[in-house]
């Protein structure tokens, strides 16, 4: 497909390979006033579909910024179809606002013309996938560009699952010629609450499809009995292991564009910062033995 063909043109293409943040609503002026030293900013696209105020301040900073565009409802795995309209109007922001990628989840949140507000987990089978595919190939056809599709954080499991997701992932990928959005916080949450093995997960993914990376914080519930769920909430500091999760995701990838999430308990701008700067440390180090091993 043509979306497969124009991938290794945009490896290297608007978006570094460097650290960027998530912009929320509370630092939209703060960014403007201050432009800080970031690479590069993602927001939720349907926050930004009402018009108004918000992408207003959105063109304003994108003059400043490349922008990644992240879908939170389109809900790819629908068995009912994908809702046209909202496609359309996924459609309208990135004609507006142009930006240098655009992704969605591996989930679904939509039934009968319901919107569930989660991102629910699919039964990994081969009849989800080739929803999945079709919806995928759809929503890049419609778009004209490939999309990044993200790996979920999940709590539980269907039981007639038969595919494992970084299995389920990578075949989305070979068959549409979208890209992976590989969420290491999410990969460490369901490997946790689940018993699997987050260094298998990464090495069933390719390298070459890997077109982002995210970082977050999540939270931990005691269940009783001694056992614990991990819950993606994006409200916290990346904890330590996740970020050495994220360096064996380096060593297998590269350097990645890599995004920092915090969407509740937003802090001051500056700790988003803060955090970006630990992860472009760490991508500093990739390239560095990048140029070290060409230079050999």
């Amino acid at each position: 497909m043509e979306y497969r063909d124009r991938w290794r043109q945009e490896k290297e293409g608007p978006i570094p390979a460097k650290a960027g943040i998530g912009l929320r609503f509370p630092h939209h002026a703060a960014v403007l006033d201050t432009l800080p030293d970031i690479a590069w900013l993602e927001v939720h696209t349907e926050n930004y579909m009402g018009g108004g105020q918000p992408i207003a301040y959105l063109e304003m900073i994108r003059a400043h910024y490349p922008i990644s565009l992240h879908g939170v409802g389109l809900s790819l795995g629908s068995a009912e179809g994908l809702d046209v309209a909202h496609l359309e109007r996924i459609g309208e922001v990135a004609r507006r606002i142009e930006p240098a990628l655009v992704s969605e989840h591996l989930s679904w949140s939509v039934v009968d013309g319901l919107y569930i507000a989660d991102l629910l987990p699919l039964p990994m089978t081969e009849e989800a996938l080739d929803i999945v595919c079709r919806h995928v190939d759809q929503t890049q056809a419609y778009l004209r560009r490939r999309i990044l599709v993200e790996n979920p954080s999940s709590y539980l499991r269907w039981r007639h699952s038969t595919i494992p997701e970084w299995k389920f992932l990578a075949a989305v990928a070979s068959r549409t010629g979208c890209g992976i959005l590989c969420d290491v916080n999410n990969i460490y949450v369901s490997a946790a609450n689940h018993g699997w093995d987050s260094s298998a997960y990464l090495a069933g993914l390719l390298p070459a499809a890997i077109g982002e990376i995210h970082l977050a914080g999540h939270s931990v519930r005691e269940l009783g009995g001694g056992r614990v769920l991990r819950i993606d909430d994006h409200g916290s500091r990346v904890i330590p292991a996740v970020w050495g999760l994220y360096a064996a995701a380096l060593a297998r990838f590269g350097a990645v564009p890599t995004l920092i999430e915090w969407d509740t308990d937003i802090p001051e701008l500056r700790v988003l910062i803060g955090e970006a700067s630990r992860a472009e440390t760490l991508l500093g180090e990739v390239r560095q033995g990048f140029r070290d091993a060409d230079a050999a």
